[in-house]
């Protein structure tokens, strides 16, 4: 059994290596892109996937899900932050091979993913758990409302910049600028730079040419 790790944060990957290291003696290897997971893949088909899906290039749940079939002995653990409520239900309702869990989780609810994986089983975090039910109790009616340096970000995320690139841009703090993303993303119910793009065609902040240049 290997462990694939999908995250491009390095503190993280040294943690979870340290918790699978508890665990037992496991390959883990880590990939840097969806094209390297898809070449590891075939070579370790009984692989469990941990996979930062709002840092890594995986384009949408149905793109993932399309994974999960093609590689049907791998269990994939989402392990995140600042995910929908929208996509956190399509992924409990859609696919019993994908665990969930949030970056802020004790170690001891991390681990315990972990080895529910190793038995194949699905875990979802106490906290996603929490927010999915308090959202099923909830009727949502509020209106998009991005300000004008959220709506300036948005573009430039759009158009390809990174947190840093923006950063630098508007002379403001890769903190500000990072802080500014999460309050976007969690506005508009998404998830990756993926989806950001697609709302921004949408809403006319960037036009198909300026986006393919």
């Amino acid at each position: 059994m290997d462990f694939l790790l999908a995250d491009k944060q390095d503190i993280t990957r040294a943690g979870l290596m340290y918790i699978i290291e508890q665990i037992g003696s496991y390959a883990k290897i880590y990939v840097k892109d969806k094209s390297e997971l898809l070449e590891k893949l075939p070579k370790s088909p009984e692989s469990i996937v941990i996979l930062d899906y709002t840092l890594f290039n995986i384009n949408d749940i149905s793109e993932l899900n399309i994974l999960c079939d093609r590689f049907s002995q791998t269990h994939w653990i989402i392990f995140c932050e600042d995910l929908s409520v929208e996509f956190l239900k399509i992924v409990v309702i859609s696919n019993p091979k994908i665990s969930v869990i949030t970056k802020d989780c004790p170690i001891e609810e991390i681990k315990e993913t972990i080895l529910f994986a190793l038995k194949g089983q699905r875990y979802i975090c106490q906290q996603v758990t929490e927010l999915l039910l308090t959202a099923n109790n909830k009727k949502e009616e509020e209106t998009i409302k991005l300000t004008k340096t959220e709506t300036e970000i948005l573009k430039d995320i759009a158009l390809g910049m990174t947190t840093k690139e923006i950063a630098n841009k508007r002379f403001s703090s890769f903190h500000t600028v990072n802080t500014h993303r999460k309050n976007i993303f969690r506005k508009l119910n998404i998830n990756n730079v993926h989806e950001a793009t697609k709302y921004a065609l949408r809403a006319g902040l960037i036009d198909s040419a300026e986006y393919y240049i």
